[in-house]
């Protein structure tokens, strides 16, 4: 396991795109995929995502896109992303991706908690929410040492829309995980 790097945190911009396209599908698809743990290419194949859905959801309201740049690159070489979205009093945390080959440095966990305390203070939420493919048990039990539960909530896995991969077993649904933010008062 890697030492924890220094990083820098920004909101993405539009240039930004193509590279956390590129970031979420060698994290999650592909043999480029299996250098890291979070691979879901026994689970699905093809696309993870693509340039329309990002930019969607760069461009939509309540939403930010947060990428992490390492020290000593260019402030263009992203090697970790997150969306965040708010809800009410609650954000969501999604398209979380690590570089596999920067895996296992710590750079997964300093995101999240910038993530976190980015939607405490800009957003006063209370609480923390995503959805994680409930047959992931390695990823499920990353988060819940971060100090996420399950709530025991499930939602169908979108089968037949392949914006999310082509499904390689018939079982698949997501989780809900939550985790209770602090809040400054």
């Amino acid at each position: 396991m890697g030492q924890p790097r220094e990083l820098t945190f920004r909101e993405a911009i539009a240039a930004d795109v193509p590279a956390i396209v590129t970031l979420v599908e060698s994290a999650y698809r592909g043999d480029t995929s299996r250098a890291g743990w979070t691979t879901e290419a026994d689970l699905l194949h093809g696309r993870r995502t693509d340039e329309g859905l990002v930019s969607e959801i760069l461009d939509a309201p309540n939403s930010v896109l947060v990428v992490a740049v390492g020290a000593g690159h260019p402030a263009d070489h992203i090697v970790a992303c997150c969306q965040l979205e708010k809800r009410a009093d609650r954000a969501y945390f999604g398209l979380f991706a690590v570089s596999p080959s920067a895996q296992g440095s710590g750079i997964g966990k300093q995101l999240i908690a910038y993530a976190e305390a980015y939607a405490a203070q800009q957003w006063s939420s209370t609480r923390m929410e995503m959805t994680v493919i409930r047959q992931r048990a390695d990823l499920i039990a990353f988060y819940e040492r971060r100090g996420y539960r399950d709530t025991g909530i499930r939602s169908p896995f979108p089968y037949g829309d392949e914006r999310f991969g082509t499904p390689q077993r018939d079982d698949l649904e997501f989780t809900l995980l939550e985790k209770e933010l602090a809040t400054e008062r």
